[in-house]
C-alpha cells in the first residue's frame, strides 16, 4: 500500500470526518486551529487532493449548484481509511527525530561570546514566551467553545514542550554564565 505524508494526512483524516469540498477543507483548517500545527496553505489543499485521489484514497464527485459554479465532493474511500488509521498508529507509537534549528546554533555557540549567547538565548525565551501567550489563548477559546480533548490536547503538547524547554534554556544560561560550555570541544 502507498505511503502518505503528513501533510496528507491532515487532509484525509478531515475526509475521514465526512465528504468535504475544497474550501470546505480550507474552513476548517482555520476553525480548527489546525495551521498551528501544520503547514498547509490554502492552494497546496487542491494539490493534496489530487494526491490522494491518484492514490484511490479518496474519490471525488462533482455536485452542481443552483447559481453557483459546481463544486468538487471528496470522500475517503475504504482504502483511504484503512490507511489513516495506520498512519495514526505509527504517529502515535513511535518517537521520532526532529530536527531544529536551534540545534545547529547551540552546536556553534562556542563562536559567539557568552554574553552574546545570552542576548540570543534571551530573545529565544521572548519568543517561546509570546508562542506560550498564543497556546494559552487557544486553549481558552478551544475549552470555551466546547472543543473535545484531543483538539486541546494539539495546543496543550506543545506548551507543556515550551515550559520545558524554558526551563533547560535557564539551566543553559547558568552553565554559560559559570564558563563551563565555551570550551575546545566544539562538533
Amino acid at each position: 500500500m502507498a505511503r502518505i505524508t503528513g501533510r496528507e494526512a491532515v487532509i484525509l483524516g478531515l475526509l475521514c470526518e465526512g465528504p468535504q469540498y475544497g474550501y470546505e477543507l480550507e474552513k476548517t483548517l482555520e476553525e480548527r486551529g489546525m495551521r498551528a500545527w501544520t503547514e498547509i496553505g490554502f492552494s497546496s489543499i487542491y494539490y493534496l487532493l489530487k494526491k490522494l485521489e491518484s492514490k484511490d484514497f479518496i474519490t471525488s464527485t462533482v455536485k452542481d449548484v443552483e447559481g453557483k459554479p459546481s463544486r468538487r465532493i471528496y470522500r475517503v474511500t475504504e482504502q483511504g481509511k484503512t490507511m489513516m488509521k495506520q498512519k495514526v498508529k505509527s504517529v502515535l507509537s513511535e518517537s521520532r527525530k526532529e530536527i531544529s534549528p536551534f540545534d545547529l546554533g547551540i552546536a556553534y555557540s562556542n563562536l559567539l561570546s557568552p554574553e552574546q549567547v545570552i542576548e540570543c538565548l534571551d530573545l529565544y525565551l521572548e519568543s517561546l514566551e509570546k508562542r506560550k501567550v498564543f497556546l494559552e489563548n487557544s486553549i481558552h477559546e478551544k475549552k470555551k467553545g466546547g472543543a473535545n480533548y484531543t483538539v486541546i490536547a494539539l495546543f496543550s503538547r506543545p506548551l507543556a514542550r515550551i515550559e520545558a524547554e524554558r526551563e533547560w534554556i535557564e539551566e543553559f544560561k547558568e552553565e554559560i554564565k559559570k564558563g563551563c560550555c565555551h570550551g575546545k570541544n566544539s562538533p
